[in-house]
């Protein structure tokens, strides 16, 4: 049976088929999240920097409430990334969607939950 399917070449052509379904949609998936769009070095300065004005230097907290670790346990990274692309109306929290990328707000949020490096790489 194997042997018939394969001579009238559909095994060939459901080969093919599934071949180029795979290959069309990786091409259609987006990136990895896990890989930032900005440049790294950029992104630390800018939580450094930016964030860091309300939420402190440190990031131990100031106006904004502190983002180390032990602070965001109760959130996970996608919480957090919304937060940081959305804002929270009625705070000073504002939205950074117009100057973020969905995948540098997942990334930011991921390394606020590691720990956020003190300086860039």
């Amino acid at each position: 049976m194997l042997l018939q399917v394969v001579r009238q070449g559909s095994f060939r052509r459901s080969i093919f088929t599934l071949a180029v379904t795979c290959l069309w949609l990786a091409a259609s998936m987006p990136p990895a999240l896990s890989t930032p769009r900005k440049p790294v070095k950029e992104l630390v300065r800018m939580v450094r920097q930016d964030c860091g004005s309300c939420h402190g230097l440190t990031l131990k907290g100031g106006l904004g409430k502190p983002l180390l670790p032990e602070n965001l346990a109760d959130r996970d990274a996608e919480t957090i990334a919304q937060i940081i692309l959305d804002g929270i109306p009625g705070t000073p929290m504002p939205p950074w969607r117009g100057l973020l990328a969905e995948r540098d707000a997942l990334w930011i949020a991921r390394k606020l939950k590691e720990g956020f490096p003190h300086a860039a790489p």
